[in-house]
C-alpha cells in the first residue's frame, strides 16, 4: 500500500513541481468558481434562460485557440516556457478583475461577458501549451505520466469544491464574489512560478523562429499515431464535454432546480473525474486501448444521462461520465507528450489543445440550439451518439489499416480486448 501511494504522488517529491501543483490547485479552484458564476449570470440575470447565449459564451472562450494554435505553439517552443506562463497568468488575472469590476459596478451587459470570454480565449491559446509542455521541464521524463495525472487531480480536486461553493456563494451574495475569487486566485499561481528554482528545471532546446510553425505541422503530419489521438479528443471536446450546458439546462428546465443544485452537479461529477485523475497517476504507460475503451464507456454513460428520470439519478450518473471522460483526456495527453520529441512538444501540444477545444465554437452553440429546439434530453443524447460514433469510426479505421483485432475473453465478467498486431503504425497502442 505504501509503495502504491508513493507511486501515485511521486512527482510531489520534486520541489518545483510541489510549488507548481499548489499554485495550480488554487488557480483551478478560482476557475471553477467563476465558471459556475459566469454561467449563472448569463442564464438567469442577463437572459431569460437562453441556452443559445450560454453556448455562445462557451464558444467565444475557445474560438481563438484553434486559430492561434500554430503560432502559439511556435512562440512556446521559441521562448522560455516559464516566462510565457508568467505573462499569460498576469493577463488572465487582469481580465478576471475587469469582469468582476463591471459586475460589481452593476453595469454588466451580455456583450461584456462575450468580450471577456473572447479575450480570455486569446490568452488561453498561449497559456495552455505553455502550461502543459512546461510540466515536462519540471519533472524528469519517467515522472511525466504521473505529473500529468496529478495535474488532472489538481484540476478536478478544485472541481470537487468549486461548483458547490459557487452555488452557495451565488445564493447568499450573488455572482460578484465568484468572479473576484477567480481574479485573486491568479496571484497564487504567479507566486508559484516566481518561486521555482531555475537550476532544477530541465529546459528543452529552443527552436529558431523561421519556419517553426511549418516544421511543427510537418512533424505532426508524419505521426499517424498522434493524429489518431487528436481525432479522438476532438470528438470528445466538440460533442461530449459540454456539461456546463448539459447540467445548467437539465437542472433548471428538466428538474426545476436552483443555483445550489446546479453547482452541486459540478461537484458530483468531479468525484468521477478526480477518481480518474488519481488512477492516471498510477498509469505508467498510456495506451490507445485505454483511450478507446474509455471513450466508448463515456458515450454509454452519457446516453443514460439523457433518459434519467430524476435529479438524484442524473447526479449519480455524472460520476461514471466524469470518470471515463477524464480517462480519455489524461491518457491521450500523456501519450501525446511522451510520443513527441522535446523540441516539438510546445507546437504539438498547441495543436492538441486546439483540436480538443477547437470544436467547441461549433459544438457548444449547436448543442445550445438543440437544447432550445428539441429540449435538454435530446441535446445530451446527441452528444452521447456523436462520441460513440467517433469511437466506432476510429476502431474501424484501426482494424482496416493498422492490424487491430478484437477478442472476447471468456469468463465472468466478459471482457472485450483490443489487440494491435502491427505496432509500427500505432506506437502508443497496447
Amino acid at each position: 500500500m505504501r509503495s502504491e501511494r508513493g507511486r501515485m504522488f511521486a512527482s510531489l517529491a520534486v520541489r518545483n513541481y510541489r510549488l507548481f501543483f499548489a499554485g495550480a490547485l488554487i488557480s483551478n479552484l478560482g476557475t471553477w468558481v467563476q465558471r459556475v458564476g459566469q454561467d449563472w449570470l448569463v442564464l438567469t440575470e442577463l437572459t431569460e434562460g437562453s441556452s443559445a447565449a450560454l453556448g455562445i459564451v462557451t464558444a467565444l472562450q475557445f474560438l481563438a485557440i484553434p486559430i492561434l494554435a500554430p503560432y502559439a505553439g511556435a512562440v512556446v517552443d521559441r521562448m522560455p516556457k516559464r516566462r510565457v506562463l508568467f505573462a499569460t497568468q498576469v493577463l488572465l488575472g487582469v481580465t478576471a478583475f475587469a469582469l468582476w469590476g463591471v459586475v460589481a459596478a452593476g453595469v454588466v451587459e451580455l456583450w461584456h461577458v462575450y468580450v471577456f470570454a473572447f479575450l480570455q480565449g486569446v490568452i488561453t491559446a498561449f497559456d495552455n501549451p505553455a502550461r502543459q509542455s512546461f510540466v515536462s521541464e519540471i519533472v524528469p521524463a519517467e515522472l511525466l505520466p504521473n505529473a500529468v495525472g496529478l495535474n488532472s487531480t489538481s484540476f478536478n480536486g478544485a472541481r470537487l469544491i468549486g461548483p458547490g461553493s459557487a452555488g452557495l456563494l451565488i445564493a447568499a451574495f450573488g455572482v460578484g464574489p465568484t468572479l473576484l475569487i477567480n481574479a485573486v486566485s491568479f496571484v497564487f499561481m504567479l507566486a508559484a512560478v516566481v518561486a521555482l528554482r531555475p537550476a532544477e528545471l530541465h529546459p528543452s532546446r529552443r527552436i529558431k523562429a523561421r519556419g517553426a510553425t511549418r516544421d511543427g505541422l510537418r512533424y505532426l503530419a508524419g505521426r499517424p499515431d498522434l493524429i489518431i489521438l487528436m481525432v479522438i479528443v476532438f470528438s470528445l471536446g466538440t460533442f461530449g464535454m459540454n456539461f456546463q450546458i448539459y447540467n445548467a439546462l437539465m437542472a433548471t428546465e428538466v428538474f426545476g432546480k436552483g443555483a445550489e443544485e446546479y453547482g452541486l452537479l459540478g461537484t458530483v461529477m468531479a468525484v468521477g473525474t478526480l477518481g480518474a485523475a488519481l488512477a492516471a497517476t498510477r498509469r505508467m504507460r498510456p495506451s490507445l486501448r485505454t483511450v478507446l475503451a474509455a471513450l466508448g464507456a463515456f458515450a454509454a454513460s452519457t446516453a443514460l444521462l439523457a433518459v434519467t428520470p430524476s435529479y438524484p439519478v442524473y447526479a449519480l450518473l455524472l460520476v461514471p461520465a466524469g470518470f471515463f471522460a477524464l480517462t480519455v483526456m489524461t491518457t491521450a495527453n500523456a501519450a501525446v507528450q511522451l510520443g513527441t520529441a522535446p523540441e516539438f512538444r510546445g507546437r504539438v501540444m498547441a495543436v492538441y489543445v486546439a483540436i480538443f477545444t477547437g470544436g467547441t465554437p461549433i459544438g457548444a452553440p449547436l448543442i445550445g440550439w438543440l437544447g432550445e429546439v428539441w429540449g435538454p434530453r435530446a441535446m445530451v443524447l446527441t452528444g452521447a451518439l456523436a462520441t460513440g460514433l467517433a469511437a466506432g469510426a476510429v476502431l474501424a479505421y484501426l482494424m482496416l489499416h493498422d492490424g487491430v483485432r478484437l477478442a472476447v475473453e471468456r469468463g465472468w465478467p466478459l471482457r472485450l480486448r483490443v489487440f494491435v498486431a502491427r505496432r509500427e503504425a500505432a506506437a502508443v497502442a497496447d
